[in-house]
């Protein structure tokens, strides 16, 4: 009973929304500000008002915004009258009247903790592969989308951030030739239902994959990059993307949250073609790399978390692993061993499984690959995947089933760790591992 009146209550809502197509979402969050994403349905004004949970008479209110059709609508709203580790709850307003939303608008600014006290506990959540099906323009058969309420499943784990690792939308032929289809696909996916709760309450960052990107297996001779590039920036809210907003070259970033620093990368924007017989074979391509290494050596993050679409570790040349690059990645590899970088992890997506990958070295600690897949698409037949040549592969850590993973960092000093665990549609847990952070020293 208590579902059904939610739910009705969630459709009531739906239809007096006074415009609003979807979110809100809440985006990158510092110490001094922070970010808001959502989407109406024609042009509108728009504004957010906001108060720390502990002091509820100082309400702050945003910039207004008034959206437009040339970018589908949505609006980036900074609210920049934070404290530092404060929780805020927040409310919309559409052409000056206040949204009403059955579920929690909440977000926490950044800790200030450094030289005061132990790092914070804290939690991301991650998964890739969100498939939202449109019989229209699906291809025929047995829908590839389904069990969307494993978003709902990852709302109710309350972590502070969500990692969208890539194949987050999925592009379809009708779409990706035209700005009209490309606003199409992600305002499609955006606005079902069973995301709303965790867009409102819980940091999102994302990368793409070929299917946010363009076509599949994209690379960077796709003509209409730029404009996937552009609803990509439209649609999330990360701090920022590439390392030069005037050239407008790729969506990698990073941003950091207690002792992790994260780093997002982009696997397709400067890949070379697949098929490509002369030149060098690249997928992150040098500005990238020269840029991530500098990043990583100058973090001072005890955990570095590098998110990226494909497997890394994986030592299997199928499909677009990193393997299939070699040279590039054994030179990534070889600068993270030569500058003697710390604490790094790979998370990535793609497969269609899940598996961690070890990569053992002698002359430091063993890196890891966790791939977390699918969320909501299709996944692989397990038997086929467990013949695959994937000699890093740790024991027991192969699954074929929606999932979603978590990263959870606790503990101090010699005591602190990082936790993967990943968990079902319905948020019971699968598998679970804890790496020391002595063991990525």
């Amino acid at each position: 009973m208590r579902f059904i009146l939610a739910f009705l209550l969630y459709s009531v809502t739906l239809i007096s929304q006074n415009n609003l197509q979807s979110g809100p979402m809440v985006g990158y969050c510092e110490m001094k500000e922070a970010l808001i994403w959502l989407q109406t349905e024609k042009p509108a004004t728009v504004y957010i008002s906001y108060y720390a949970v502990d002091n509820v008479t100082d309400v702050f209110k945003s910039e207004k915004f008034t959206t437009s059709k040339d970018n589908a609508f949505t609006c980036h709203i900074v609210l920049d009258k934070l404290q530092p580790g404060k929780k805020y709850n927040y409310e919309v307003y559409i052409d000056n009247k206040k949204v009403a939303f059955p579920y929690e608008t909440t977000f926490s600014s950044k800790k200030l903790w450094q030289f005061r006290e132990k790092a914070p506990d804290f939690t991301m959540a991650l998964g890739s592969c969100a498939y939202i099906s449109e019989e229209a323009l699906d291809r025929p058969g047995k829908p590839y989308g389904s069990n969307y309420s494993i978003f709902e499943s990852i709302a109710k784990k309350n972590p502070d951030i969500m990692i969208w690792g890539g194949d987050n939308i999925y592009l379809r032929e009708a779409d990706y030739d035209s700005k009209t289809g490309i606003h199409h696909r992600y305002t499609y996916s955006r606005k079902i239902k069973e995301m709303q709760a965790l867009l409102a309450k819980t940091q999102n960052f994302a990368i793409w994959d070929d299917h946010d990107f363009g076509p599949n297996d994209g690379d960077r001779g796709f003509y209409y990059k730029y404009e996937t590039q552009q609803a990509f920036k439209d649609f999330w809210a990360n701090k920022s993307y590439g390392m030069n907003p005037n050239q407008n070259e790729g969506i990698y970033s990073c941003f950091n949250w207690g002792d992790a620093e994260v780093f997002l990368l982009d696997n397709r924007f400067f890949k070379s073609p697949n098929d490509r017989l002369t030149g060098d074979k690249v997928l992150l391509g040098k500005t990238q790399i020269e840029w991530l290494i500098d990043a990583l050596v100058s973090s001072k993050a005890s955990f570095k978390i590098i998110v990226i679409g494909g497997q890394v570790l994986s030592n299997a040349a199928v499909f677009e692993n990193y393997e299939n690059y070699k040279t590039e990645k054994e030179a990534l590899l070889n600068e993270i061993t030569a500058n003697k970088i710390k604490g790094v992890t790979f998370i990535s997506g793609d497969r269609h499984f899940t598996e961690l990958s070890m990569l053992k070295r002698p002359e430091a600690y063993a890196l890891y690959d966790w791939t977390v897949s699918p969320l909501t698409s299709g996944y692989g037949d397990i038997n086929k995947i467990a013949k695959e040549d994937n000699k890093n592969r740790v024991e027991g850590s192969l699954f074929a089933q929606h999932v979603f993973g978590t990263l959870s960092f606790s503990g101090e000093k010699d005591t602190r760790q990082m936790k993967l665990t990943l968990f079902d549609k319905e948020g019971n847990e699968l598998w679970n591992k804890v790496i020391l952070k002595k063991e990525l020293e």
